[in-house]
């Protein structure tokens, strides 16, 4: 079992930055990808950015050039550092890892960021 903290949602304004946080524990080194999905209301959960444990990375295209994945394999925290924030980022955003060897999804609870505009 593999549990998801998250710290770093809030209220910016358009063209701000946040930095989101999500710290894993429990069966850690079952861990192969871990990253970030979005969900505004009305909408359906979506891919923001993922990140391998050798630091591969892959992220939407709505977000490149603005968000960067990173990941601390020694604190087991994944990181995501967004810039140039617009409204249309306004989501809840969830942390997620991914069992490397079962396929199996951990999510966290989620934390809201509102880009004002």
């Amino acid at each position: 079992q593999v549990h998801l903290v998250e710290s770093g949602g809030g209220l910016v304004q358009t063209g701000g930055s946040l930095r989101l946080s999500c710290a894993a524990s429990g069966s850690i080194f079952s861990i192969n990808v871990m990253g970030w999905y979005r969900q505004a209301p009305g909408m359906q959960r979506e891919l923001v950015a993922t990140i391998s444990r050798l630091g591969s990375t892959n992220y939407a295209d709505s977000v490149k050039g603005r968000f960067t994945i990173s990941r601390d394999n020694a604190k087991n925290t994944v990181y995501l550092q967004m810039n140039s924030l617009n409204p249309e980022d306004t989501a809840v955003y969830y942390c997620n890892a991914v069992n490397g060897g079962t396929g199996y999804h951990y999510w966290a609870q989620g934390t809201q960021v509102t880009v004002s505009s």
